[in-house]
């Protein structure tokens, strides 16, 4: 297939994301959190007593009402697709169950694996889906609430695709370096593609969602996560995001020197503050209240917004320039939605 080069002017339905991403000063950040549709959600529940998850995931009118559930009930500026970084794993032919968490039925253990994987082509169409559930979404959603697509991040998905915990999760991976070559040989296109059909779906920026790139050394880090996601990004200047979970500083800073790159997430064990002050990202910082804290009791929560907030509120607006806010990872099952609404209306009210 020939890659798809998109023009790097994003048509960009919120105006306060715009601003994020553009890199221009602002008084109120837009808002969106990883998981926003999801367990917690009374909404999301509701649907979930009557479709699985993978009907939710692959109808994509199911999926855009999932997506549009919290925008209607909290506000937030940006819809997310709903969906899973796991399907490019099934796409590839692997097979792919929830029993209730992910479960690879045909993991890659051998060179010889591959050969019983699905071409390229097969596989796009397989994830066709991704991109109807972004267009009826973008369909649905108020005018001004901005749309995202996600990918799962390379190290991430090797992860899943040849390892499990019985047989040395994590550690597995890197005792298999012809495996490693191999999968990233067969990802990285079929990743390029999935970014295209999301693009081309309505979203305005795809984020690569690598919840396991703070695992790797900085040799690792360096050849396993930023040259593949240069490669990738090189095609959609502008339009790719980064996450990864117990990241380090020197990550972060070698992800600043990707061209094109439109933004970088991070977790909560970083100062925001200095982030934003020390301009580590190349582009938009999303992040990065800590999740867990949205189940403290209502006067506690309130007072551990607005002392995470207070030393960002002392940066100046340009000092704040680029900053997407958000959880420093998704929002966890079973979480208080009052505290989920307090938060958002929290933040604007302390930066209006």
């Amino acid at each position: 297939m020939t890659p798809n080069t998109i023009n790097s002017s994003i048509k960009f339905a919120n105006e306060r994301f715009q601003l994020a991403v553009l890199g221009k000063a602002q008084n109120i950040p837009p808002i969106w959190f990883m998981r926003q549709a999801g367990r917690y959600h009374s909404h999301y529940r509701k649907l979930k007593e009557k479709y699985s998850f993978l009907e939710l995931c692959k109808n994509p009118e199911l999926a855009a009402e999932v997506a549009l559930g919290p925008i209607k009930e909290f506000g937030f500026d940006v819809s997310i697709l709903f969906s899973d970084i796991l399907f490019p794993l099934e796409a590839m032919g692997m097979g792919l169950d929830y029993n209730p968490g992910p479960v690879i039925n045909n993991q890659i253990q051998s060179e010889s694996d591959f050969l019983k994987l699905r071409d390229l082509d097969s596989i796009v169409l397989h994830l066709e889906f991704q991109k109807k559930a972004l267009e009826y979404t973008r369909e649905i959603l108020p005018k001004n609430v901005s749309l995202i697509g996600f990918v799962g991040g390379l190290w991430t998905l090797l992860n899943y695709a040849i390892s499990n915990k019985q047989n040395g999760y994590l550690s597995n991976p890197k005792s298999n370096p012809k495996l490693i070559k191999l999968f990233y040989d067969k990802i990285i296109p079929v990743l390029k593609e999935n970014v295209r059909l999301q693009l081309e779906g309505g979203a305005e920026i795809v984020m690569i969602l690598d919840t396991l790139g703070g695992d790797l050394s900085p040799d690792w880090f360096e050849e396993l996560v930023v040259k593949p996601v240069i490669e990738i990004t090189i095609n959609y200047h502008g339009r790719i995001g980064y996450y990864t979970k117990g990241s380090t500083l020197d990550q972060m800073k070698s992800l600043k020197n990707i061209s094109g790159l439109a933004g970088i997430g991070v977790d909560h064990r970083f100062s925001i503050e200095n982030l934003l002050k020390y301009k580590v990202s190349p582009g938009f910082l999303q992040g990065n209240f800590d999740q867990s804290l949205l189940f403290l009791p209502t006067d506690e929560f309130i007072q551990a917004v607005k002392k995470y907030l207070y030393p960002i509120k002392n940066l100046t607006r340009e000092e704040r320039i680029g900053w997407i806010s958000g959880l420093g990872h998704g929002i966890k099952p079973g979480t208080p939605e009052d505290n989920v609404k307090r938060l958002v209306d929290l933040i604007r009210e302390e930066f209006q």
